[in-house]
């Protein structure tokens, strides 16, 4: 059938939650065609990213990838590996040319709507910790939230730039919590720097949500185990998963698939955010 029946994910990305409820929702849908998953990690921000992910691929002889943010968004990445004629679908918050198919998640319209929620619970005293100015995803939420805040005549009252890292949300909310006057709500753009801020509030003796409202963004199985638990945008990493999964083997297999498949993303009202003390 000149096949393996293999397909790979390429990623770059440190939270195991989040590649956890990816490669299940990978295998859940493979594993009904036949086909297997193996992993391929890759440095996004090398020089040498694009070469290293066609030489993979060239070894393995897989039938297709999935390649997730920040890998996905790599110029020129498309391109090649169409002239390898391998098929690859995207998972991207930005549409992006040249993939089989993109899973779209609008990253921006759901930070926007984090901003308005916060704005509904009479915060105006607001701060952001986001992920790297680098990257696509954190562009995306800082842009969305910002956005929305000027649009209601509101404004940050302190930012830190993170790097979806535990530890650096914990150094975020230590300087955005000593601030005179200090932030009544903070928005992490990633469920890992949430769980920080409330590490810190618990140190300081800082109430939440009494006197502090505290949102993250993913959506992990992170956000229930936390105390209290985190109001967080949710991502549907496993539905995101099993969609990208099926519109790769419907190319190799050669059935139709669609060119951009919108991922609706949505707020998840939990015990970590209240109204504006």
């Amino acid at each position: 059938m000149r096949r393996s029946f293999l397909i790979a994910m390429i990623h770059n990305d440190r939270n195991a939650l989040v590649l956890d409820t990816v490669q299940r929702g990978i295998v859940e849908e493979a594993v009904k065609h036949g086909y297997e998953m193996i992993v391929h990690p890759v440095a996004a921000s090398s020089p040498d990213a694009t070469r290293d992910i066609v030489n993979f691929v060239r070894r393995s002889r897989v039938d297709g990838l999935i390649i997730l943010p920040p890998v996905s968004g790599i110029k020129g990445l498309a391109d090649m590996l169409d002239k390898e004629g391998v098929p690859a679908v995207a998972v991207s918050s930005v549409p992006i040319d040249g993939y089989i198919d993109v899973i779209l998640s609008r990253e921006r319209a759901a930070a926007a709507d984090v901003a308005r929620f916060l704005l509904s619970l009479g915060h105006r005293q607001i701060a952001i910790i986001n992920g790297p100015r680098t990257m696509t995803s954190a562009i995306e939420r800082r842009g969305g939230f910002i956005d929305a805040l000027n649009e209601a005549g509101a404004s940050l009252v302190g930012e830190f730039e993170g790097d979806y890292s535990f530890d650096s949300g914990l150094k975020a909310a230590r300087q955005l919590l000593a601030l005179s006057p200090r932030p009544t709500a903070v928005f992490a753009a990633n469920d890992n720097m949430a769980a920080a801020v409330l590490k810190v509030t618990s140190a300081l003796g800082i109430h939440v949500p009494a006197d502090l409202s505290v949102v993250g963004f993913d959506g992990s199985v992170l956000a229930d185990m936390l105390t209290p638990a985190l109001t967080t945008v949710v991502r549907p990493f496993g539905d995101m998963a099993r969609q990208a999964t099926t519109s790769l083997i419907n190319h190799i297999e050669g059935r139709p698939s669609v060119k951009t498949v919108d991922i609706p993303l949505s707020i998840i009202i939990s015990e970590s955010a209240g109204r504006a003390p």
